[in-house]
């Protein structure tokens, strides 16, 4: 047989030596004769006269001798070209998506055109698609489809229309004699397979390999037609490697060099295009780089020639700070050291396979990550990180975060581990036997339990065989348990400043905490490039934008539900809309409202709703309100990690859906009494579940408006101080109605006057009957300590008796000065005594009781010199026990009202991490 292993890979090019028979390479075939010319045709590469041009290059910054050398010399004694290595040369590399068109392999060598250096080496990737293509009629060919013949000619056809769209002469007919030439060899490897049914690990390596050759050529031709001197490469000539197990081979970098100057002196060029992927082993038998190859190609290329730098060509702008899929705000990172990168793609990010790394790593070598398609991305550069770094300080000591899916956790367990030797060694010697991937580890020190996770699709031949091996072990109770948790992901935050910054793993699980996420286990080693967490599948997302938003980003976004645009909500949006901006820029807040619902209509949005024209919007893209699918909206984004909802209504059925958002992660702010003032129990439940989560529940706007009633309490209380009494006007329309009910003017006069300002409710007898009053009374009494029932509040109504069940509004404000002459007698009472008229709450602490009243104080207490609609309080406490605390301020109105539901929201910021 003429057909031989040599034949497919040989120094000389001209693949022929018969001395060795086709079943060497392939001994479970057994082909027909082969013609003895299967090889690829000889290229003509004369050497070049006058390339002995003299190459500058600069001081090596990595120890490389540094001077003005000449590229290529000729050794007298042998007359041979020799190569010279350093920072003269550049490697790019190009994968298959920039060489997928005779367009794009125009635009590739428009970059190599444009390269300056002196020296380019240039690693190229079969046309995308094409290695499929390849590997499929192998396939084929083995299942007996005698469709591979077909499959063939397509191969075929897109290389020939290709080359005749790029090149032309001379050029085209070379190319496509060695085309056919190729294919034809290829037809009749295939019909080889068919017969025998299969095909060995070097015969598929072989066949998948041509992409690449037929790329390298097209590509020099387009290169040499531009005037540039450019030769092409087969690599199988070069690059030596050894299968090392795991579907992964070790280049033999002392062959290969020497292999690259024996090519080199056949074959000087200032510019070579090679072909990635593809390799011999040391027996000259094709075969490739496995996973990643042709990058890994470029990079060892590269540290052959000990260039100034690898530029990998992709279709991204470089590496981001997290995937850009599940993070909409990640950013491309603009350096990483050599350490992050492969710390970053063992966890699943897009960034170079670890072995890609390493040649480079060796000669410290970097590493860019660039897009083809935008030139302008200033793209990544993957290098040693600088030894003064002072500069940057102030950037994250977090790079990136990366993730896995589809993990499951095995959890080991038992008193008998501990202080056994060689337990572990048994654990996972079990789990190397079923073929599974350890993909983290974590035990505690006192050796009770080992924990670590795998694939999914893994674990139940893991758990098997553990359960198999410590049979004994388990039935005698050393061990208790062997426990899988399915449905996991993992999370990893990679930096290489994590080593020296304190408290990064406190500001990472803060994150995940305050964003209702927990860890189900932790793994951090020594040198603190990554940390390590495994959390709920349901959570990744979520967990993967908190802290993204946390670390790197240092902005806190949180996605916003608006129910009740009201006179109060719609106070709010506006001032969402007019502040936005200053947050943002100036405090790194980002509030994004993504819903906004009234009791008929709901605006949804699934980035953010344009506040300058929510009305509008409101009106033509509203649809039915459903308060259900209106949260689950909100909270179900697919970019924020915190959600808020904010509650501008007085409805007791919104308020009933408080503790059911806290429990699902969902913080609440409100100025709504009803929760705070409802039965006992449910604000007890509501309170603890606050308590017990990093789920947020404000409501300073519900006693004062915008005033700090609540906080200056809690203050109080946090600092050891005891309440004894609270007393206040706590109503912004009683206080204006009483501020003005002076001289000879009427009750009912006053009340009209109020209500046509706004100051009362569309019904003043809500205001007057004293249960609002009576509401605040019973949620300081609450905060206080007290568990008091409204029920238990005496309220004296301002609402005469006959008047309190009258039809209508109208009715009520017609009859009312009827009953004027009862309130104008009080006042007479009161100032005939020296005394003003207020309407009050009262929190007795010490007699645990509270209630609402109409009270005289004389002239001068602060309670008789408000003016206005103003509200105040009176703190009366064991350190303030001689002069009361008091807190003073406008207390109605909806511009102080949204205000201090905006304070709030503010105050959620800077506890989900907003610097302050």
């Amino acid at each position: 047989m003429a057909f031989s292993a040599a034949s497919i890979s040989n120094t000389s090019r001209t693949l022929s030596s018969p001395s060795t028979t086709f079943s060497q390479l392939n001994n479970k075939i057994s082909p027909p004769h082969f013609s003895s010319s299967l090889s690829l045709s000889p290229r003509s590469s004369p050497f070049r006269r006058g390339f002995f041009s003299q190459w500058g290059r600069r001081e090596s910054l990595r120890g490389h001798v540094s001077s003005t050398v000449k590229a290529v010399l000729v050794d007298e004694s042998k007359g041979k070209v020799k190569l010279l290595k350093g920072d003269m040369w550049s490697v790019h590399k190009f994968g298959g998506t920039c060489v997928g068109s005779s367009e794009r392999i125009k635009n590739v060598a428009d970059i190599i055109l444009k390269d300056s250096s002196e020296g380019k080496l240039v690693v190229v990737s079969a046309m995308s698609k094409v290695t499929d293509m390849m590997y499929d009629l192998i396939n084929k060919a083995q299942s007996r489809d005698d469709s591979y013949l077909s499959a063939v000619d397509a191969v075929f056809e897109k290389h020939r229309l290709t080359a005749m769209d790029l090149i032309d002469g001379d050029d085209l007919a070379s190319f496509l004699s060695r085309l056919h030439h190729d294919i034809n060899n290829l037809k009749a490897m295939l019909r080889a397979i068919y017969i025998a049914g299969h095909a060995t690990e070097s015969f598929s390596d072989f066949v998948a390999g041509h992409g690449e050759l037929w790329t390298a050529q097209m590509l020099s031709y387009v290169v040499r037609k531009n005037g540039l001197d450019c030769e092409w490469m087969d690599t199988r000539e070069v690059l030596i490697v050894n299968p090392s197990g795991s579907n992964q081979v070790d280049p033999d970098f002392v062959e290969s060099e020497k292999r690259l100057e024996e090519w080199f002196s056949r074959h000087p060029s200032k510019t070579i295009v090679a072909t990635g992927f593809i390799a011999s082993t040391p027996q000259n038998i094709p075969t490739t780089l496995k996973r990643d190859g042709s990058d890994f190609s470029a990079a060892i290329m590269g540290a052959l020639v000990r260039a100034r730098q690898v530029t990998i060509w992709t279709d991204v702008d470089g590496v981001y700070s997290a995937d850009p899929r599940k993070v909409s705000e990640a950013v491309i990172l603009r350096t990483l050291s050599y350490q992050e990168a492969w710390e970053m793609s063992y966890f699943g990010a897009n960034v170079l396979h670890p072995r890609t790394i390493l040649p480079v790593m060796r000669y410290d070598i970097p590493i860019m990550i660039r897009n083809i398609f935008n030139l302008s991305a200033p793209g990544t550069m993957i290098c040693r990180p600088a030894e003064n770094e002072d500069g940057q300080k102030l950037e994250s000591p977090v790079k990136g975060f990366a993730t896995i899916d589809n993990v499951a956790l095995v959890n080991v367990e038992g008193t008998g581990m501990a202080g056994v030797p060689g337990t572990a060694s048994a654990i996972f010697g079990a789990v190397k036997d079923v073929g599974a991937n350890v993909i983290m580890i974590s035990q505690a020190s006192s050796e009770h339990s080992v924990c670590f996770a795998v694939p999914e699709k893994e674990v139940t031949a893991v758990a098997e065989a553990l359960k198999s091996r410590f049979h004994e072990a388990l039935n005698a109770g050393r061990l208790s348990q062997v426990a899988v948790i399915r449905n996991c992901s993992i999370l990893a935050a990679v930096g290489q400043k994590m080593a020296s910054t304190p408290g990064v793993s406190a500001t990472l699980f803060n994150a995940l905490a305050k964003a209702n996420i927990n860890v189900r286990a932790i793994a951090q080693g020594c040198s603190e490039y990554n940390i390590t967490v495994v959390i709920k599948r349901e959570d990744c997302i979520r967990a993967l934008r908190a802290v993204h938003s946390r670390f790197y980003l240092s902005k806190t976004t949180i996605a916003m539900g608006i129910i009740g645009p009201g006179l109060i909500g719609a106070t709010l949006l506006d001032q969402l809309r007019d502040q936005a901006a200053f947050l943002k820029e100036d405090f790194n807040i980002d509030l994004r409202v993504m819903g906004i619902t009234g009791s008929r209509t709901m605006l949804l949005s699934d980035v953010e709703i344009d506040l300058s024209k929510w009305r509008e919007l409101v009106k033509d893209k509203g649809e039915v309100a459903d308060l259900e699918k209106f949260t689950q909206h909100v909270h179900g984004n697919n970019f924020i990690p915190n959600t808020v909802l904010v509650d501008c209504t007085a409805d007791s059925s919104v308020a009933s859906c408080y503790h059911d958002w806290l429990r699902r992660g969902i913080h609440v702010i409100t100025p709504n009494k009803k929760a705070n003032s409802g039965p006992l129990d449910q604000y007890s439940k509501l309170r603890a579940l606050q308590r017990q989560s990093y789920t947020h529940y404000f409501y300073e706007a519900t006693v004062g408006a915008g005033l700090p009633i609540i906080s200056t309490l809690r203050g109080l209380l946090e600092t050891g101080d005891k309440i004894l009494r609270i007393e206040g006007i706590f109503s912004g329309t009683l206080s204006y109605i009483f501020n003005n009910f002076i001289g000879t003017r009427a009750f009912s006069d006053v009340v009209a006057e109020a209500k046509q300002a706004g100051y009362t409710e569309p019904d003043p007898r809500d205001d007057l009957s004293g249960t609002d009053v009576a509401r605040k009374v019973i949620i300081l009494a609450r905060e206080s300590g007290l568990k008091l029932e409204l029920s238990d509040i005496p309220v004296q109504s301002l609402v005469p008796q006959p008047l309190r069940a009258s039809a209508s509004v109208e009715e009520y404000m017609q009859r009312l000065p009827q009953f004027d002459s009862e309130m104008a007698r009080e006042r007479q009472e009161a100032e005939d005594a020296g005394d003003v008229l207020r309407y009050v709450g009262v929190v007795d602490a010490v007699s645990e009781e509270g209630r609402v009243e109409l009270r005289r104080y004389k002239k001068d207490h602060p309670f008789a010199q408000l003016s206005g609609s103003d509200n105040i309080i009176a703190f009366t406490t064991k350190r303030y026990k001689e002069q009361p605390l008091i807190v003073r301020g406008p207390g109605a109105g909806a511009q102080v009202t949204a205000g201090g539901i905006f304070s709030d929201i503010l105050r959620l910021a800077s506890y989900l991490g907003a610097p302050s």
